[in-house]
């Protein structure tokens, strides 16, 4: 029989970070999942838990490894963890965080989308622990009275009370019966999977209130289902989305990462230091306050923030020379990983640039020199013609703006 730690050292564990955005839907749900946990504790038998994720591209976000996180604080506690890739429902496109009907796409682009997503996901999930599922080896083996009956359940009253299906529908705009289908569709996902408890974001509730409906229309026990906060993107408004371009990626190098971070809205930092960092709650909430206090910079705060993510990713190391990295990149320096270029014989700067792929072409390169946003071992050139550099055994820098860096080493 497997031992479990006691029930109320995994509420709290479990319970962190939960919001539902409804007071009476939080109280029903954290005393169905202590119900749920004592009994898996009593009889030796871990829990089910899932969340599903729709390979609408093939990397991994920030945004997307905060269920994640929490599936992993499931397994750490013994249970059974089920990693669902939408690979139907993405055919379709979840409408619940969109103001608009998604594009559609087909299988192949859903699967092939989806062999990156396993890969990054394991670096959270513990992938001895972590099964893999497929959502279309169910949902594309339903027929048209599957359908039906499985649409009785629900009224087009609940749907169009959702916000976005409201706004759009005050507008005038349309509304798709398929974007319907879909929680219908994550529904089914709750009864095949047989599942305890589902997670996902506070956008996602509608759908897994869905799955419990359905689960207690074929007499099967509701799921308890927890959500979480949207981790807001680079602009510091909208939810993180690759879509919208205001995505960190967790495959992007540690310097990018590092920097996208550290460049967040100040008001961004108790959001995501909550939802992304290892941190302790009193840690998160001293920081904060001192901020707040203007004991701390935003930006100290932001660096710390910084160093943290891309070490939880990229591991401790690369997390110390994100942070050096950075510190040179503010005094001028290039950092450690910027792109090298071997110069063997005599060249004007402006064909040097063009050479090493610095710029795309020679009239980029000239532009840019004379907006004067171009550096030679720190200093503006105001020429790229008559400025020139020969291989002599040094070093020389050349930055463009406050991001770019090209060193340029001599032939041996």
């Amino acid at each position: 029989m497997a031992e479990f730690p006691p029930v109320e050292e995994q509420m709290a564990i479990l319970m962190r970070g939960v919001e539902f955005g409804d007071e009476q839907t939080r109280v029903n749900m954290e005393k169905e999942l202590r119900e749920r946990v004592a009994e898996s504790r009593n009889e030796g038998r871990p829990l089910r838990v899932y969340c599903g994720f729709d390979p609408t591209s093939s990397d991994l976000h920030l945004g997307h490894t905060v269920p994640l996180r929490k599936l992993r604080q499931f397994q750490e506690l013994g249970h059974t963890v089920i990693f669902l890739i939408g690979t139907f429902t993405g055919t379709i496109g979840d409408p619940s965080d969109k103001e608009s009907a998604r594009t559609q796409q087909s299988l192949d682009e859903a699967l092939e989308k989806a062999r990156g997503f396993t890969q990054q996901a394991q670096r959270v999930l513990d992938r001895e622990k972590t099964t893999v599922d497929y959502n279309h080896k169910w949902l594309g083996a339903l027929d048209f009275g599957d359908v039906i009956r499985l649409a009785s359940n629900f009224t087009v009253q609940q749907f169009l009370a959702r916000d976005n299906f409201s706004k759009r529908h005050v507008r005038g705009e349309p509304i798709w019966l398929h974007e319907f289908f879909y929680a219908l569709m994550q529904g089914y996902d709750a009864i095949m999977l047989d599942t305890d408890v589902q997670i996902g974001g506070t956008d996602q509730l509608f759908n897994l209130m869905a799955g419990r409906t359905l689960m207690n229309a074929h007499g099967m026990r509701p799921q308890v289902v927890l959500t979480f906060p949207i981790l807001v993107g680079t602009d510091g408004q909208r939810r993180m989305s690759k879509s919208t371009g205001n995505h960190i990626g967790i495959d992007e190098p540690p310097g990018v990462i590092f920097t996208k971070v550290v460049n967040l809205p100040d008001h961004t930092f108790a959001n995501f230091a909550e939802l992304v960092t290892r941190w302790s709650q009193a840690e998160i909430d001293r920081m904060t306050a001192e901020v707040k206090a203007g004991e701390m910079e935003p930006q100290e705060a932001k660096r710390s923030l910084a160093k943290e993510i891309v070490s939880i990713f990229h591991g401790e190391e690369a997390g110390e020379q994100a942070a050096v990295d950075a510190a040179r990149m503010h005094q001028g320096a290039a950092p450690s990983d910027a792109p090298h270029f071997i110069l063997s014989h005599e060249m004007s700067l402006l064909d040097l640039m063009s050479a090493s792929g610095l710029v795309r072409s020679k009239g980029e390169a000239r532009r840019l020199i004379q907006q004067g946003g171009v550096r030679l071992n720190g200093e503006t050139v105001a020429d790229g013609v008559t400025t020139s550099l020969a291989p002599n055994g040094e070093e020389n820098i050349v930055q463009i703006g406050r991001k770019r860096f090209l060193r340029i080493v001599s032939a041996s």
